[in-house]
């Protein structure tokens, strides 16, 4: 199939895509690397009337070491984080370097991952678990979501249909920090069956496990979480696993279980190796 008639408006700054996409009347796309919504025109899932191209806005494609963060912009690439030695936060590499294949990572972005809100995505289940935040433009100017709540369920998000992401702020990690990051894929480069991630920050006070490829939003399991902060491993028996799961995600059917509990083991044991 092809995709139904658009125009397409490629804007010199934010501020200008921002008020195109005001003026849409909610019929309005932003574009980014195009890898999500591209097959979703072509497929006419989405018939926008107008493709707001900020691929090349400069504002959201750079990424600048804050101090205490890094501010990464909404139209910077997979592979572009892959690539990059992030001092203090060399886990974004990690995470960007297992997202599908090089020549996705080299179109895809972080914000147009974040707006599509694919539950079994990546940086939808990474971001909440670094402590991250979201920054969205709109037309009453910049406002931030934490990453944990920013997607709402699955392809749904806090963003308004005249906002864009156009930033994400990602903590540095201190240097006593444990990360950890599992998934399991039918095959490389495949969205996963059950993900998890784990981060133990001491100096920061920081315990976060969260758990994604849901049907819907990733969720945090913050007892167990406390509960590996102060045991350790011995915190994650499959007894412990499934009841926080249990909790969080209830009525989950027995494979997927299955999967996310071990997700979540392998994430923290990957964390304290």
């Amino acid at each position: 199939m092809k995709a139904a008639a658009f125009e397409y408006l490629k804007p010199q700054d934010v501020p200008g895509a921002v008020k195109a996409l005001a003026g849409s009347a909610g019929d309005a796309k932003p574009l980014g690397g195009g890898q999500s919504l591209g097959p979703m025109l072509n497929l006419r899932l989405a018939r926008p009337k107008l493709l707001v191209d900020v691929s090349r806005l400069e504002a959201m494609r750079t990424i600048e070491d804050k101090g205490a963060f890094w501010r990464i912009g909404g139209a910077v690439t997979h592979s572009a984080i892959e690539d990059a030695n992030l001092a203090g936060c060399t886990v974004m590499s990690d995470v960007a370097r297992n997202i599908a294949y090089r020549t996705i990572r080299n179109r895809g972005t972080i914000g147009g991952s974040l707006a599509h809100a694919d539950p079994a995505a990546d940086w939808p289940l990474a971001l909440p678990a670094l402590a991250a935040t979201i920054v969205i433009a709109g037309p009453a100017g910049e406002r931030s979501v934490p990453a944990g709540k920013f997607m709402k369920g699955a392809f749904a998000t806090e963003l308004a249909e005249d906002e864009l992401v156009v930033a994400v702020e990602v903590p540095k990690l201190s240097p006593g920090a444990r990360w950890g990051y599992w998934k399991f894929c039918r095959k490389t480069g495949e969205f996963p069956e059950a993900s998890a991630a784990m981060l133990m920050d001491p100096e920061r006070k920081l315990a976060r496990l969260w758990v994604g490829a849901l049907d819907g939003a990733p969720q945090s399991l913050d007892a167990l979480a406390a509960d590996i902060a102060m045991r350790g491993t011995q915190a994650v028996s499959e007894t412990s696993v499934s009841a926080a799961l249990d909790l969080a995600v209830p009525g989950q059917e027995p494979v997927s279980r299955r999967l996310h509990v071990t997700a979540v083991r392998r994430a923290v044991q990957k964390g304290f190796n």
